[in-house]
């Protein structure tokens, strides 16, 4: 008979871990794994950027990790495209707690899937989905939302608590032995970690809650606001590093500040300077900062003040601030002495 050809969408957590594991070695099926890069994943960008953790050590990614731990050939796949972008930014089913379109974005990387699937002539998706384990994408009802909206009615097997759902088309017409899945469910890791060991699985992550930017509710009020003050609810892909970068302050409806916390974000800063102004303390050390949009005189001098302030010369009655652009340089000298409640007034 035709071996089981069978796509998995792995994570790199133990739950992707476990599907992946009990679909090859289990199931006996033919495995192709594949991950997803949304570009809003906290630990991938960190790595991309270099950004060291607190042990001093960049992180490296951790489905390429869960990989060569089970030992199979994981494909990285770019997504962060304009139409998932898109998606993102006009979810058809809502945000979570801030702006985590969870349904939706699994929708978008299914809808992807199955033209893998189909293209390579398999049978099935799988993941390592729990039912209930989280509380917006992992309902009964959400899991059938994303199989029917996805096309992959029938397709789309969770190994980890298909016992508990609806059988696909491989267990009904016997390709896979039912009898050999999963009934799991809940946000307990227990029964995972029990099973883990069962399969020889010693090496992996701890639960850590996701790597999701849009979860993060600091990261959320810089998302919508850039929605907010535009007239065409979209995001760009240069954008979304930005708004994991530096101090935010919203200036007025058409101007917008980034100023930088650290070295490496100056750095961060200057790559995305085309079409926006650079802005930096002339001779004193401090902060690099970029300013969307085209301020007035005023709103110059407010943006000198606010970047003047958070460098070494904020003591100083006086700062010279450079201007940068494509169009050319200017320096404003302001008075950095501003008080904290008017920057955060304007803080994002």
């Amino acid at each position: 008979m035709k071996k089981v050809k069978a796509l998995g969408l792995l994570s790199g957590g133990l739950d992707s871990m476990l599907a992946l594991a009990i679909v090859r070695d289990v199931l006996g099926c033919e495995v192709r794994a594949i991950h997803f890069y949304t570009g809003f994943c906290i630990t991938e960008s960190q790595r991309r950027r270099g950004v060291a953790g607190k042990d001093g050590k960049v992180k490296p990614n951790e489905a390429l990790v869960a990989g060569a731990r089970l030992g199979t050939e994981v494909e990285m796949i770019d997504i962060s495209d304009q139409g998932y972008l898109d998606v993102i930014a006009n979810p058809k089913y809502g945000y979570g707690a801030n702006a985590n379109p969870c349904i939706d974005c699994r929708i978008d990387m299914f809808v992807r899937a199955r033209k893998i699937l189909d293209e390579w002539g398999g049978d099935f998706v799988f993941t390592g989905e729990v039912l209930g384990q989280r509380p917006k994408s992992q309902r009964r009802s959400t899991l059938w939302v994303i199989e029917r909206d996805s096309g992959l009615q029938g397709r789309l097997l969770r190994p980890l608590s298909a016992k508990l759902l609806p059988p696909t088309q491989a267990e009904l017409d016997g390709r896979i032995d039912r009898e050999k899945l999963f009934a799991i469910s809940g946000r307990s890791r227990k029964e995972q970690m029990a099973l883990a060991e069962k399969l020889g699985i010693a090496d992996y992550p701890q639960p850590a809650g996701g790597c999701c930017y849009l979860t993060d509710e600091a990261f959320a009020r810089k998302f919508f606001d850039i929605l907010d003050h535009r007239e065409e609810r979209r995001i760009d892909r240069d954008e979304i590093p930005l708004l994991a970068t530096g101090r935010h302050f919203r200036i007025s409806p058409n101007v917008k500040l980034v100023v930088g916390r650290t070295e490496g974000e100056n750095f961060q800063l200057r790559r995305y300077a085309q079409g926006r102004y650079l802005v930096q303390a002339r001779d004193v050390p401090g902060p690099l900062a970029l300013v969307e949009g085209e301020p007035t005189w005023e709103e110059m001098v407010l943006v000198s003040r606010i970047v003047a302030r958070y460098g070494k010369g904020r003591e100083r009655p006086e700062v010279v601030v450079a201007w940068e652009s494509e169009g050319g340089r200017d320096e404003l000298t302001v008075d950095p002495r501003i008080e904290e409640s008017a920057i955060d007034a304007l803080r994002i």
